[in-house]
C-alpha cells in the first residue's frame, strides 16, 4: 500500500462497522456470517467499539485520546510509541479514559494491539530485512487507529512432541515465492476477532522457548493478515450476546462479549510487504520481550483491571448496602481488602508510567520487572475478587427474577414490590443491581472472565518462568545474591568483620 493510499484520520464509529463489511470468513452456528457488524452473536459487541472510535472525535475526550506523533499522524496516544514517562502518563490516561466506556469488560480493544504496533514505528529497522513493512505498517495502523487481533499461542495438542512434528495443526510457512509466503496451520486464541481489521501472528514465550534452530524455521514466524485474507478462516465459540435476552437480565453480557475463536491458516497467501520475521528462530524467540511488546501490553491490562476493579468496588458497595451489612465490622474488613486491592492496580500503573526503562529507537517503555509483576497479579487477582463477592453477598444474588417480564406482570407486580425490595431501595432497582452482580461474577459471560483473566497473559507457570529467567538474563538475581553475600561477610566465627556492632560472647 502506498503512502497516498493511507488514510489521514482515526475511522468514526460508523467508519468502523462499515469496515468490517469485507468478505472475511467468520463461521458462527454452521454459517458463514455474512455481515458480523449486524449478526445478533456480534453486533452489539461491535457497537460497543464503535463507541470507542466515536470517542476519538468528541470534543470533550479527544484531548484526552489524541496526540500528534513525532511523523505527524494523530492518533490515540498509546498508539504511538513514548518517549518520557510523561508520554506513558499521557497514554495511560488516555487508556483509562477508552477502558471506562465499557467499565473495563473489555480487554482486547484496539489499544491492546498497540501494545506492539507503536513499537514498530520506534525502531523499524529492528525488524530488518523488513523494516519498511514495519514503517508501513505503523503509518496505515496509527492514522487510521485500525483494531487488530492477536493469535500466538498453539492450539492445545501434541505439545509433549517437538514443535516441527506437529506440522497438521502449528502454523508454519509451506511455500515461498516471490510475491510472499503461504502459512497453514492453527492458533488460538482469536479473542475479539472476527471484529478487528488484521490478525498479529508469532510465538509467544513458551512456544518459542521450544524452536530449536535447524528444525524450526519454519514455524518461526512474526506477520500481519488482513481480516479478508483467503484461506484466514475464524471458527467462533458460543456467544453470550445472541443468549442475552435483555439488557435488564443481562446488562454486561448483552453488550461487552469478547467472541473468542480459532484462527485457522488453510494455504492463506501473505504478502511480503505483510510479514515482520521470517524464519529466523532468536528474532521469534527475542521480540515479546525485546520489542517492548510485553512491557507495554502489561501496561494496557493493569490500567483495564484497575478500571474493573473500580467497578466491582462500587458493585460490591452497592450490593452491601441494598442487604444492610455495610455497617459490619467483618465485611468492612473484607470491602476493604477489595478496595486495597483496586488501589494496588492504580499504583502499580503509575509505577509503569514513571519508572520507565529505554527500548527501541530512544523510546520508553514500563520496566520489564513491573509488567512482570502485573502479569502475575492482574492473573489471579480475579479469583480473590470473586471470594469476597462470595463471601460477603451469600445467596443474595439469586434473589431476583427469572426475567424482566416478571416485574411487567400487573398481578406479580406488588408481591415482588413487597418482598424482594432492598434497604433504602425498592424492589425494581434491587434486583436490577443484583443480575448485574450475578453477570458480573456468575454467569457463563462472568465464567469466561474468570478463564479469561487467568490466561489471557500465558500459561500459569510461564509466568513465574519468564520473571525468573529475565531476572538472571538481566543482572537482578546477580545482584540479589549480592545482597546476602554482603550481609554474610559482615560477621564469622570470630564475631563482627565491620566496627559498628558488638558481640558479647556467651559468658562474658
Amino acid at each position: 500500500m502506498s503512502e497516498e493510499t493511507v488514510a489521514v484520520r482515526a475511522l468514526d464509529g460508523e467508519e468502523y462497522l462499515e469496515s468490517l463489511r469485507d468478505g472475511r470468513q467468520v463461521y458462527f452456528g454452521g454459517e458463514r456470517v455474512k455481515d458480523v457488524a449486524n449478526h445478533p452473536a456480534f453486533r452489539n459487541a461491535a457497537r460497543s467499539i464503535a463507541r470507542l472510535y466515536d470517542a476519538l472525535h468528541d470534543p470533550e475526550m479527544e484531548e484526552v485520546l489524541m496526540k500528534v506523533d513525532r511523523w505527524g499522524i494523530a492518533t490515540h496516544r498509546f498508539f504511538a510509541p513514548a518517549y518520557s514517562a510523561q508520554d506513558l502518563l499521557e497514554a495511560k490516561e488516555a487508556i483509562a479514559a477508552w477502558q471506562r466506556l465499557s467499565y473495563g469488560w473489555m480487554g482486547r480493544t484496539p489499544d491492546y494491539k498497540a501494545s506492539f504496533m507503536a513499537t514498530l514505528a520506534a525502531d523499524p529497522e529492528y525488524y530488518a530485512p523488513f523494516g519498511e513493512n514495519a514503517r508501513r505498517w505503523y503509518r496505515e495502523y496509527a492514522s487510521r487507529v485500525l483494531f487488530l487481533n492477536h493469535v500466538i499461542v498453539d492450539p492445545p495438542v501434541d505439545r509433549n512432541r517437538p514443535h516441527h512434528e506437529v506440522r497438521d495443526v502449528y502454523v508454519h510457512v509451506v511455500k515461498e515465492t516471490g510475491g510472499g509466503i503461504y502459512v497453514t496451520g492453527a492458533k488460538q486464541v482469536a479473542t475479539q476477532s472476527a471484529l478487528t481489521h488484521a490478525s498479529f501472528v508469532a510465538a509467544n514465550s513458551g512456544t518459542a522457548a521450544r524452536f530449536e534452530e535447524g528444525k524450526d524455521e519454519d514455524f518461526a514466524l512474526v506477520f500481519l493478515a488482513r481480516m479478508e485474507t483467503p484461506g484466514q478462516i475464524l471458527f467462533c465459540r458460543p456467544s453470550f450476546e445472541l443468549k442475552a435476552e435483555s439488557p435488564f437480565d443481562q446488562p454486561l453480557s448483552s453488550r461487552f462479549d469478547e467472541n473468542d475463536a480459532v484462527l485457522v491458516f488453510d494455504n492463506a497467501f501473505i504478502p511480503w510487504e505483510d510479514v515482520l520475521a521470517y524464519r529466523d528462530v532468536q528474532r521469534a524467540k527475542q521480540f515479546y520481550a525485546a520489542s517492548g511488546f510485553f512491557n507495554r501490553f502489561n501496561f494496557q491490562a493493569t490500567i483495564r483491571m484497575a478500571i474493573k476493579l473500580d467497578f466491582m468496588c462500587g458493585l460490591l458497595l452497592k450490593g452491601l448496602e441494598s442487604n444492610g451489612t455495610d455497617g459490619f465490622r467483618g465485611v468492612q474488613v473484607a470491602a476493604g481488602e477489595l478496595i486495597t486491592l483496586r488501589n494496588l492496580f492504580w499504583a502499580l500503573a503509575s509505577a509503569m508510567a514513571l519508572d520507565p526503562e529505554p527500548s527501541l529507537g530512544g523510546s520508553v517503555v514500563p520496566k520489564l520487572e513491573y509488567a512482570a509483576a502485573a502479569r502475575v497479579y492482574t492473573n489471579f487477582s480475579w479469583d480473590r475478587v470473586r471470594q469476597i463477592f462470595e463471601s460477603l453477598l451469600g445467596g443474595s444474588p439469586i434473589v431476583t427474577v427469572s426475567s424482566y417480564r416478571d416485574l411487567m406482570n400487573p398481578d406479580l407486580r406488588p408481591i415482588i414490590d413487597r418482598y424482594l425490595r432492598g434497604t433504602g431501595i425498592p424492589a425494581e432497582e434491587r434486583i436490577k443491581l443484583f443480575k448485574l452482580v450475578w453477570d458480573a461474577v456468575y454467569s457463563e459471560f462472568a465464567g469466561r472472565h474468570g478463564l479469561y483473566e487467568l490466561n489471557y497473559a500465558g500459561n500459569n507457570e510461564q509466568k513465574y518462568l519468564d520473571a525468573f529467567h529475565w531476572a538472571h538474563e538481566r543482572g537482578l538475581a546477580d545482584g540479589f545474591k549480592a545482597l546476602v553475600d554482603q550481609c554474610m561477610s559482615e560477621y564469622d566465627l570470630d564475631g563482627w568483620k565491620v566496627p559498628h556492632w558488638t558481640w558479647n560472647r556467651l559468658g562474658q
